[in-house]
């Protein structure tokens, strides 16, 4: 039997020595984000993404193997446990195997063949489905049974008793459950009808049929909604003679006198204990891959939103659309520091739209706004249409960009906006938390949970343990991989940084309000409950602007800060240098990695992490990326033509296809067949969130607004 390292190394395509350092790495409390960063020597340079998969499975392998454990000794306990039992245990590579073999030793509740045990009728049982050659006629073999004490009259009684157990037995029977399932797996279909005439968003369903092993994700999600909502009715349909003649090859022994009575058993078990049993299972694996596909497809398009490219050096003002309640106005310095805020209402009439921009135009100039955020919820289009006057009659310098504002609302109505902003009401702090995601998505969307966000399908029918899990991960490997100011960072955007917790984030920020700004990364011990375990797996990921030592603002562990030193010595360069250094990275390779890394102390893969960083300290991963589409006029829906070639951001992926903002106020849908001349098995392959694409219109349903457009004709 394989174990656990040697079975992810195959399942990885890894070293088993790598992976035995992971798991090693991983027990002794240290996070992913460390681990690949500042280990990469001992993992052969794995990312983020292939750890956390290790991590994932790792568990999965250790509950696997602790389960087996338990219904070993389960059974062991029964005095049930054989030598064939136990192996058959060793080698289940699921946990449905194992349950599949404590399935018959598994406490009960009273059953029909529990009522026929205790009429002492599991011998008869034993012996018609033992199907010998001396069997007799099950009739015969019945009437030594009839026992009217124990609630037995006839012969017939008797054998509808054994016919009970035996229907259980073969319920029961792990190898019988494998191959139905794998049959039903392979064959069945999912059928689908309405449950009532109304119509509704399910309507696509109403007479549906596809085989569960061609249907996507999305269809089974939205499938199980409209039946929760009693709108959808379903029904796993299998081939039911396939299924019986493969139980009767199992069970059934041609040629004995017993042979029809076990038949028959055995299509009541199907048909009673087997069949519905095995639909669940089959519905609830059907449900479990399509959230893991869902949680895979939410986490996959986190990753590039919160990657956005900041724009970064700006005044900017926020504008949160509104009809009522007005649109609510914030102007943000360039560090995100509130400078002005208001409420104006440009949808309540000509004269006051015009009076706004008057308001407005006041202050962009005492301010020197030059960039607009507007968030796309209610009366978005109004307001864009009022922010293009604006820009007009400001004579330029101004640029406006639609802004997704999912998750705006929860954060400002949060304690944590509370306590950020209590001098402001809750729609104020919509339209600073707007303008913000603009200068630094990240920095913003760290304070919101990522379920609000709205990149994903059907998120909140996902586990949410799961759920939070996932999309945790993929928070804090980007809040890692872009690093943190630890002057300036909020504590929403220090806990997520690797080895901080919510506690000691806020301890940073207490201790930098009461004693000034950190002057060396050294002095971050000094914080309360932030000990010498939590500053190693952060320290990398923090930086100091302010310190002294230039290496403090720089991507360079303290560990490896010697090391750095020796090589900048190496190559004739100081500290003072960094930053400076275009040719360093050819000086390495002159002189030799591998010489050069023994020299310093250090492994290659961590000498040429050190020369990127010693080249561009502090460098931001973002700032590689295409920036986002600014513009300064407005496109409405009706604008748009049949043909039209345009620029737009994609917004969100999907299983069926990716919405792209092209600056209208809807969202047009490429389809998964207009993404690309190759075939996409999901659209993720060829397009993420955030990517600056392309697109040709071929529709637009004004009544519906509804775009479908093609970057394959683009």
């Amino acid at each position: 039997m394989e174990t656990v390292i040697q079975t992810l190394a195959r399942e990885l395509g890894e070293t088993e020595a790598h992976i035995d350092n992971v798991v090693r790495l991983l027990d002794e409390g240290n996070t992913i984000p460390f681990i690949a960063r500042y280990r990469k020597e001992l993992h052969g340079s794995m990312d983020d993404t292939a750890l956390r998969t290790l991590e994932d499975r790792l568990q999965y392998l250790r509950n696997l193997e602790k389960r087996r454990e338990e219904v070993r000794s389960a059974i062991a306990d029964q005095g049930k446990l054989t030598g064939e039992l136990s192996a058959a245990l060793l080698s289940a590579g699921t946990l449905a195997e194992v349950e599949d073999l404590y399935r018959p030793y598994r406490p009960k509740r009273r059953t029909r063949a529990t009522a026929a045990r205790e009429k002492g009728l599991e011998p008869l049982a034993e012996l018609l489905f033992a199907q010998s050659r001396d069997c007799p006629d099950p009739l015969e073999a019945a009437a030594g049974y009839i026992d009217p004490e124990k609630g037995v009259e006839t012969a017939e009684e008797a054998l509808q008793g054994a016919s009970d157990i035996i229907a259980e037995a073969i319920s029961d029977d792990a190898a019988v459950r494998k191959a139905l399932r794998e049959l039903m797996l392979r064959g069945s279909v999912l059928e689908v009808s309405a449950a009532r005439e109304a119509d509704s968003v399910y309507r696509l369903y109403y007479d549906f049929r596809q085989n569960v092993g061609k249907l996507q994700g999305h269809q089974v999600l939205a499938i199980n909604r409209g039946e929760r909502e009693e709108f959808l009715k379903v029904s796993v349909v299998t081939d039911r003679e396939a299924a019986l003649v493969l139980l009767r090859r199992r069970v059934v022994k041609p040629g004995t006198r017993a042979m029809a009575f076990v038949r028959s058993a055995a299509e009541d078990a199907y048909d009673r204990l087997l069949y519905p049993s095995l639909e669940r299972e089959i519905r609830n694996l059907l449900t479990e891959d399509a959230s893991e596909g869902a949680i895979h497809n939410f986490a996959l398009n986190l990753r590039p939103l919160l990657m956005q490219p900041p724009v970064k050096g700006h005044v900017t003002m926020g504008l949160d659309p509104g009809y009522r309640m007005g649109c609510k106005v914030a102007v943000v310095d360039a560090t995100g520091k509130v400078l002005d805020t208001t409420v104006v209402y440009p949808t309540h009439g000509e004269r006051q739209k015009a009076a706004c921009i008057a308001e407005l135009l006041k202050l962009v100039r005492r301010h020197g706004v030059t960039h607009i955020a507007i968030g796309n919820g209610t009366a978005s289009r109004e307001t864009e249409q009022m922010a293009v006057e604006l820009i007009r009659q400001a004579g330029g310098g101004l640029s406006y960009m639609i802004v997704n504002e999912a998750g705006a609302s929860v954060y400002s109505a949060s304690k944590l906006a509370a306590e950020e902003f209590p001098q402001f009401d809750v729609n104020l702090r919509s339209a600073v938390s707007i303008a913000r995601r603009l200068q630094d998505p990240l920095a913003e969307l760290v304070k919101i949970d990522p379920k609000a966000i709205g990149v994903g399908q059907y998120q909140h029918d996902m586990p949410p343990k799961r759920l939070d899990e996932a999309l945790g991960a993929v928070v804090e490997d980007c809040v890692n991989a872009v690093g943190v100011d630890v002057n300036t960072a909020s504590a929403s955007l220090l806990q997520r940084v690797a080895g901080l917790s919510a506690a000691t984030a806020k301890n940073i920020v207490t201790y930098r309000e009461a004693n000034g700004p950190f002057a060396a990364r050294k002095q971050i011990l000094k914080v309360p409950k932030l000990g010498p375990k939590a500053f190693d797996q952060c320290a990398g990921f923090l930086r100091v602007p302010e310190s002294g030592d230039a290496l403090d603002n720089t991507g360079v562990h303290p560990e490896s800060c010697r090391a750095a030193e020796k090589l900048l010595a190496l190559t004739g360069h100081t500290l003072a240098d960094i930053g400076k250094l275009a040719e360093l990275e050819g000086q390495v390779k002159r002189a030799g990695a591998e010489k050069l890394a023994e020299a310093c102390g250090v492994g290659v893969p961590t000498l040429l992490d050190i020369v990127r960083e010693l080249q561009k300290p502090g460098r931001d991963p973002r700032d590689e990326l295409p920036p986002p589409i600014l513009r300064t006029d407005v496109l409405e829906l009706k604008d748009l033509r049949p043909g039209m070639t345009l620029t737009g951001t994609v917004r969100n992926v999907i299983d069926f296809g990716v919405f792209v903002d092209i600056g209208v106020h809807q969202d047009g849908l490429v389809h998964i067949s207009q993404i690309s001349d190759r075939f996409l098995k999901h659209p993720s392959e060829a397009v993420s969130v955030g990517d600056i694409v392309k697109v040709v219109v071929l529709e637009v349903d004004e009544k519906k607004k509804r775009i479908s457009l093609s970057m394959k004709q683009a």
